[in-house]
């Protein structure tokens, strides 16, 4: 039995679902195209590391199922095949955004929210870059054109998750190690955490 009071006990849970809710939102209005690197960034900066890989994993399993049941993917091997690699794509995201966050020292917390967000894009799309390379299914998607337009649909859902995450910090203000709402609090977790 937990000797914290129900009300912290609930925090980490309830912010999991929060953001998994968000990423079923992202999946139904950008026809499965969910931001991963978006959530990897938030979870790094919100969440414990093994609290983070979870996210991801419910995260695409939720992208997986509303794509194979609502936007009826082709049931293939190679559909199939990408969701095991859009899995592998999301967890280099997120341990790249962790990556990040460890090296960034006592430095601002936009900034450090930035580089960490940059760091996980750049393992999203380098890891769909290479998945591609690999598997012989074309270049074409990596036109500027379309990485942009990707990248800002990543920087608005991670503008609108920060922005939860500081909704969520008024809902629940007490803050604790293992369910830490608030971005803005990470210059001084950076520094107790080392």
């Amino acid at each position: 039995m937990s000797s914290k009071p129900y009300a912290l006990q609930l925090q980490l849970p309830v912010w999991l679902a929060t953001l998994v809710a968000a990423s079923v939102a992202f999946s139904l209005g950008l026809a499965c195209a969910v931001p991963l690197a978006a959530f990897a960034a938030l979870g790094a900066l919100t969440l414990e590391r093994r609290a983070t890989f979870f996210l991801t994993l419910t995260v695409v399993l939720a992208n997986q199922v509303l794509g194979f049941t609502v936007l009826h993917y082709p049931r293939d091997i190679e559909t199939f095949a990408w969701g095991g690699i859009f899995l592998f794509v999301g967890f280099a995201s997120t341990a790249a955004a962790f990556w990040m966050k460890e090296r960034l020292g006592t430095v601002k917390p936009a900034v450090a929210s930035v580089a960490i967000f940059l760091v996980a894009f750049a393992a999203y799309e380098g890891g769909f870059f290479f998945a591609s390379l690999a598997s012989g299914s074309g270049l074409y998607a990596y036109a500027p054109s379309i990485v942009l337009r990707i990248f800002e649909v990543n920087v608005v859902a991670f503008a609108g998750l920060l922005l939860l995450d500081r909704l969520a910090s008024f809902v629940a203000p007490s803050r604790t190690k293992s369910a830490n709402f608030g971005a803005v609090q990470l210059s001084s977790r950076l520094k107790t955490e080392r």
